[in-house]
């Protein structure tokens, strides 16, 4: 994730990343690291340092329906996929790695690429 350029550090967007099997057996992302990967998505909530969760709103279940449809289409993508909740006109969206219990790189990974689907829908 991070680059080394004539010394400088700079990480790399996230909307740009694939998500990397995650075997367990590493510490999932705490303190100063999380919130690095946080500010690139300032949108979705950090979680006692656990998970990250967003809820959006639609102005009906038909519309909910569909974004949560295209959700899945990018989490089968990435391999990585989130916790899920339809109601009528929102959806809430959790986010963690389970094999480590934690927030992992790839669970922003995964946060950013939601967000695009809104804004590819003019959202």
């Amino acid at each position: 994730m991070l680059g080394m350029i004539t010394g400088v550090q700079i990480m790399t967007k996230l909307c740009d990343l694939k998500c990397q099997p995650c075997r367990g057996g590493v510490e999932p992302l705490k303190g100063k690291q999380l919130s690095d990967y946080s500010k690139q998505a300032p949108q979705w909530q950090t979680v006692d340092e656990h998970h990250l969760s967003r809820t959006f709103k639609f102005k009906d279940f038909v519309e909910a329906l569909t974004f949560v449809n295209k959700v899945g289409e990018v989490a089968e993508e990435l391999g990585h996929h989130p916790d899920i909740f339809l109601t009528w006109g929102r959806v809430q969206i959790q986010v963690f790695t389970h094999k480590i219990d934690g927030l992992h790189v790839n669970d922003f990974i995964l946060a950013v690429r939601i967000d695009q689907i809104l804004q590819r829908a003019g959202r």
